[in-house]
């Protein structure tokens, strides 16, 4: 799921360059055993030790800040690893022993702008980091019409060309597999050299269908999550901005919205109206869709009916076994939030099997 924070480290350091700051960047570049933060986080430290970010929790932050400070003076790139025994795990902050490599480099201001344009435009975009000199190029890997952009060292002291690392077709082909992964990763170049691949793709949404009292907390507690949210209703007494304050609303019947919306391999959806004439048209748009999760509210006695329908409407047996219902994992949520909080847990849940590395393949199932 994307991280609705991903992106406020960099923030902080283009405001921190605009006001005459060196920044230097560490990254998450691996990771083994325990680790509190995940390959890709990412700390922003100025010559003025101040901090956006971060790549451990707390556990090496001080020595990745000394590391920084050493890199702004030579303008230099570097890889850290630090290693936590099981014995000393607990005094920084980690459940159990582990190992964690970071890389510290200097930010290049144009570079970084342009990696911020392509974020708030919602952009898939791979930040392209050589280790072993500090090159970077930016990739557009889902857009066949976008140039790489190279690091030409404007701005950052001896940051070195990334022309080279822009023009090279290997690190693009594994870029793109990256982007279509949406997993930040180690791969090497064409001459054989180790180069971290930086994921940053658009948020993943949620199109809630049904502007009910269950979809306001689920709507808060999504955006807090870092989805974007969409509530389909046509009832505009539900979907009003009064009881859905600052929240995408679609107005429109379900059917309409949904082939308008377009759900894709980052989108889930879910349907809470209890209405069939909403909730059911939605369903079979969503099922027919790549929506990595689909999710209805009801009874097992509602959902008994609502395959039923679906079945007669041409479903696939296949399809609906993608449906999850009743919605949420099963925690005895009763009230609205509740509710909100269990379908949110599911949805993430299946996020992290749609992905490489995750559980394994994310099934639907009628409880």
């Amino acid at each position: 799921m994307a991280d609705s924070t991903s992106h406020d480290p960099l923030a902080a350091a283009l405001r921190w360059i605009e006001r005459g700051r060196s920044v230097a960047l560490a990254t998450v570049v691996g990771t083994w055993g325990s680790s509190p933060r995940p390959v890709g986080s990412q700390l922003c430290v100025t010559d003025r030790r101040e901090l956006a970010g971060s790549v451990s929790g707390g556990c090496v932050e001080g020595a990745v800040v000394e590391e920084a400070q050493h890199v702004l003076a030579d303008g230099s790139s570097r890889v850290l690893d630090y290693g936590v025994t099981n014995e000393d795990a607990w005094a920084v902050g980690l459940a159990c022993g582990g190992q964690v490599r970071i890389h510290v480099g200097p930010v290049s201001p144009a570079l970084l702008t342009a990696l911020l344009e392509a974020v708030d435009a919602k952009r898939m975009v791979v930040l392209a980091t050589d280790l072993s000199d500090g090159r970077q190029a930016l990739f557009f890997p889902l857009d066949p019409h976008a140039e790489p952009v190279a690091d030409e060292g404007a701005g950052a002291v001896g940051a070195a060309d990334g022309a080279r690392l822009a023009a090279d077709e290997v690190v693009l082909t594994a870029a793109e597999a990256a982007a279509r992964a949406d997993a930040s990763t180690l791969a090497q170049d064409s001459g054989g050299r180790e180069v971290f691949l930086r994921v940053y793709g658009p948020p993943h949404r949620l199109v809630v269908v049904g502007a009910v009292h269950i979809a306001q907390p689920l709507a808060r507690m999504a955006a807090e999550l870092g989805l974007d949210v969409v509530v389909v209703d046509p009832r505009r007494a539900f979907a009003s901005e009064e009881r859905f304050p600052g929240v995408a609303l679609v107005r429109e019947w379900p059917v309409e919205a949904l082939e308008a919306l377009a759900p894709d391999h980052r989108t889930a959806v879910v349907t809470l109206s209890h209405d069939p004439k909403l909730d059911d048209p939605a369903l079979e748009a969503a099922l027919a869709s790549p929506a990595f999760y689909v999710g209805a509210l009801g009874s097992r006695r509602t959902h008994a009916a609502r395959v039923e329908r679906l079945t007669e409407a041409g479903v696939s047996a296949e399809a609906l076994e993608r449906l999850h219902a009743p919605v949420g994992l099963d925690i005895g949520a009763r009230t609205p939030a509740e509710v909100a909080v269990a379908v949110l847990a599911e949805v993430v849940v299946a996020l992290r099997r749609h992905r490489p590395g995750g559980a394994g393949e994310g099934r639907g199932r009628g409880r």
